[in-house]
């Protein structure tokens, strides 16, 4: 509790320090564009690195082995997507959101009102998936086992959100990313080595015994092998689309993950968004390397049973690692004290999540849909802040409810799902956008809505809702669709949406695709973006 509360109020701390210092809208929604290449590298580490990351990767490959690694992969390999076809070009060409690059020579309204309805949603998916951790964990270390204690977490968590991103705004959230990204990769680094320090850096030892202890009994190898959770032999063909369509989802969603996105307007010159992006993936890379020894250090130290004890979806994992590794070697207290740690340093993990899930959704909200689709271009700069935070209390608000609802899931895998919706909707319109000279209004908003349609109605028809026993609801059943991922089907007719509105259209502009192209490769005019 001592830990919790130190971290709580040093995030506060800064909390309050940025609400001094954030006077305009561009301190409200890009940090004043103040911050350093390194430094916004750690904010997008600490961005990335999320109660997903953390948590739910290492419980899935604690529970199902090799094939939980294909989290740390994907998420992993999805940055050199991020890295090459879109990072800098966004950042010389936008202003505050995905939208002012969308919306830039095209129809305004209706492209800025897909793109904010498709960031809200991506973020309210993503939201789901840290509110169902903080509950998660957070019961864990309090020792809440009912519901009821679980939720009431979810809601205190919530609050403290909407408090960073109400009155620190980007400068703050940032801020509190940095110092997550420190305190969770020195969390996770330490753990990793006691681990491996108790199997005299043996990685085969762990392996071995990790597949001993939580594997299938008759066949304790098959652990380590895949085929385990995905793309089994009792799936059959579903379930090997269904393991392409999540590698889809995972590899092409970061680079349209609003939250992501947002962090290049931070930095003051695209050679500083290329500096960042590259510390970025930097430190996401070693730590998804981390993550395979947590997992398969759960596994072996703690048990399957353990750890589904503590939580049917195994997101306590690490945490539970932690403590049975501390015990081991500095005895009750040194466990006790490592639980605390890691339990901070993911509560930490958390809050600086939900806080840039949060700013990207409201700052679209304020900036794209009330300021230039409600007010026509007309707002002033403080009334947008003000319903920037107006919109930051109610998605808060949402995603509280959401995440109470959704209790039990996997984090690892609802971040799937927010990854399928923003490759199927966000990502086809920006890459068209920056790429393509004949691309126009029709084809930006059917590329939004058919990607984002298709990716919801899919989901909602599948066994991640109804007639599976892990579903959301487990006593309905009216799905159709029989993969739990979208992607695979989703993610082209975003692309297919796209080119078909645009042929389909015979809007047209030239002379804008040039100016475009001259500003995304070279930054020329990027603090002026064009207010529409």
């Amino acid at each position: 509790m001592i830990l919790f509360l130190t971290f709580v109020a040093a995030t506060l701390g800064i909390t309050f320090w940025a609400s001094r210092q954030t006077k305009t809208a561009a301190d409200y929604y890009a940090g004043g564009r103040s911050f350093s290449g390194v430094q916004n590298g750690l904010a997008i580490g600490g961005d990335y690195m999320s109660a997903a990351s953390f948590l739910g990767i290492a419980g899935i490959i604690a529970l199902s082995g090799y094939d939980g690694f294909l989290y740390s992969i994907g998420f992993l390999v999805a940055w050199l997507v991020a890295l090459l076809l879109v990072a800098e070009l966004m950042r010389n060409s936008g202003k505050f959101t995905m939208a002012d690059v969308l919306a830039f020579r095209m129809s305004p309204r209706p492209v800025r009102t897909a793109a904010g309805v498709s960031t809200i949603v991506v973020s309210i998916f993503y939201l789901l998936a840290q509110m169902v951790g903080a509950g998660a964990l957070v019961g864990l270390l309090l020792g809440i086992t009912s519901p009821a204690g679980k939720a009431w977490t979810i809601v205190g968590v919530g609050a403290l959100m909407i408090i960073y991103v109400v009155f620190g705004g980007m400068k703050g959230t940032t801020w509190v990313q940095i110092v997550k990204a420190v305190l969770l990769m020195s969390g996770a680094a330490l753990v990793t080595l006691l681990v491996l320090g108790k199997f005299g850096f043996n990685l085969s030892g762990l392996l071995g015994q990790a597949a001993t202890v939580s594997g299938p009994k008759a066949n304790p190898e098959s652990f380590l092998s895949p085929g385990l959770k995905y793309g089994t032999e009792a799936q059959g063909l579903a379930g090997k689309i269904d393991l392409i369509s999540l590698g889809l989802a995972l590899v092409l969603g970061t680079a349209g993950l609003p939250h992501i996105l947002i962090r290049f307007y931070t930095v003051p010159t695209a050679k500083e968004a290329r500096k960042s992006v590259l510390w970025g993936i930097g430190i996401i890379g070693v730590f998804y390397l981390l993550t395979l020894v947590l997992g398969f250090g759960a596994a072996a130290l703690v048990g399957k049973d353990a750890i589904t004890k503590g939580d049917k979806a195994g997101n306590t994992a690490a945490p539970l690692l932690a403590q049975k590794i501390g015990e081991e070697i500095f005895g009750s207290v040194g466990g006790t004290i490592l639980l605390a740690l890691i339990g901070a340093v993911a509560f930490a993990t958390i809050l600086a999540v939900v806080a840039g899930l949060t700013l990207a959704s409201s700052s679209s909200f304020s900036h794209d849909l009330y300021a230039h689709v409600f007010k026509r271009g007309q707002a002033t700069e403080r009334q947008e802040v003000v319903v920037a935070r107006v919109s930051a209390l109610i998605i808060g608000a949402v995603a509280i409810g959401l995440g109470i609802l959704a209790q039990g899931q996997n984090v690892a895998f609802l971040v799937a799902l927010a990854f399928a919706v923003a490759a199927s909707g966000n990502l086809p319109a920006i890459l068209y956008s920056l790429f393509w000279r004949r691309f126009n209004t029709a084809g930006a908003v059917a590329a939004i809505y058919g990607g984002l349609i298709s990716a919801l109605v899919l989901v909602i028809f599948s066994p991640v809702v109804s007639g599976a026993p892990t579903a959301l609801f487990t006593t309905a059943d009216f799905h159709w669709f029989p993969l739990s991922n979208p992607g695979i089907v989703s993610i082209p007719v975003g692309f297919l949406c796209g080119w078909l509105g645009t042929i389909l259209s015979k809007e047209h502009n030239e002379a804008k695709y040039a100016e475009i192209e001259v500003r995304s490769l070279t930054g020329v005019g990027a603090e002026k973006a064009t207010q529409h």
